[in-house]
């Protein structure tokens, strides 16, 4: 075999539909950044697999014949610790499963439809394209340089859902809001900030890029363990000390306010920063309805959602915080954050508990 660039991200594909792991191949395949090096219909086909080539990357299904995905995730991760996307239709009957894949070490979760997977996987092929590579970062010990781009649509940006906030800083309220936008890393992230604050916390608002129906499941995890309420947002939600919103998966949340009322609106919308929903979008609208009554804090992940919303909210007064690069999984997200100048503190992710704290207490 011919020896491929370094820089290019080999995957190894493991599911037991034959279209499915045709379609994956051809989709992951147009990114000249990803090499496909193999493919198995089961876990015992991927062990000959890998042994024969280590993957950067395994996407793995989670219900196949003779092993199932998860018993395999674990034995992976005990004894060649490999990055894995798990690929699965779990979603549609509940995300029970997957959540407990991403608790046994899966980077990130694609949740395909049970019916349209070829089409599905190529009108989603700059995303697929975008977590494989990513999960490939997380692999190479979190903190590696970004791969150079590919050469993709432009992206849309917050303009595509509402109007910069203006320059008039909100009058003071006593209640402050929390906003957090988080992404790769995110979901254990998010558990170990919030399982640390107090029951009377500020209202927090949040965007955790995560697959539809998948959300709601995740905040009810996070809601049995905090002492904090976690929710999925719903339209119309009031923001509530002691309260956490969680946005849905696949549709922007956005800030609102009437007098001394916080709440949340829960759109459709189109992709922004190729996202949906949006960590820009809830940052924004923190930052026109909230101003320096806010805290925003952007917490690991790949990419650059959220960077231009926290600039707007540090520039409307609001107090603002990147996760550092140690306690990152990956430091894409809080890196462009920090480029920008839209971060006044950079906290590793163990202080933000006692940010928001200080913001409860001011």
């Amino acid at each position: 075999m011919n020896a491929k660039p370094a820089s290019r991200v080999r995957v190894l594909i493991v599911d037991d539909s034959a279209s499915v792991r045709q379609a994956l191949t051809s989709v992951l395949s147009t990114d000249p950044e990803i090499e496909v090096i193999g493919t198995a219909a089961d876990p015992f086909v991927a062990v000959r697999r890998i042994a024969e080539q280590v993957p950067d990357v395994i996407t793995l299904d989670v219900e196949m014949p003779r092993m199932d995905g998860l018993t395999f995730l674990d034995r992976i991760m005990a004894q060649c610790p490999i990055p894995v996307v798990v690929c699965s239709t779990l979603a549609e009957a509940g995300s029970e499963t997957a959540l407990a894949a991403l608790e046994k070490g899966a980077v990130e979760i694609i949740a395909k439809p049970k019916v349209g997977t070829r089409q599905f996987f190529e009108e989603s092929c700059v995303r697929l394209c975008d977590v494989v590579k990513s999960a490939a970062r997380v692999g190479r010990h979190h903190l590696r340089p970004s791969l150079p781009p590919n050469r993709v649509p432009p992206k849309l940006n917050a303009d595509a859902m509402l109007p910069k906030p203006g320059s008039g800083a909100m009058v003071q309220t006593t209640d402050g809001i929390v906003a957090i936008g988080a992404s790769t890393g995110g979901t254990e992230a998010l558990r170990v900030v919030l399982q640390s604050l107090p029951s009377d916390s500020p209202g927090i608002v949040i965007v955790q890029h995560m697959p539809e129906l998948f959300t709601a499941r995740f905040a009810e995890r996070l809601d049995s363990l905090c002492r904090v309420t976690v929710k999925e947002a719903a339209d119309g939600d009031t923001v509530l000390r002691g309260q956490a919103l969680i946005a849905p998966g696949n549709r922007h949340l956005m800030l609102r306010r009437s007098g001394a009322r916080y709440y949340v609106e829960v759109r459709d919308g189109p992709l922004v920063t190729r996202h949906r929903p949006s960590i820009d979008v809830l940052f924004r609208s923190v930052a026109r309805y909230a101003g320096r009554n806010a805290l925003g804090i952007i917490l690991t992940g790949m990419g650059d959602d959220g960077s231009r919303g926290l600039l707007e909210m540090r520039e409307a007064g609001a107090a603002t915080i990147a996760q550092d690069e140690a306690s990152c999984v990956v430091f894409g997200m809080p890196q462009e954050a920090i480029k920008l100048g839209a971060a006044a503190k950079v906290l590793p992710l163990q202080q933000m508990a006692a940010a928001i704290g200080a913001l409860r207490a001011g």
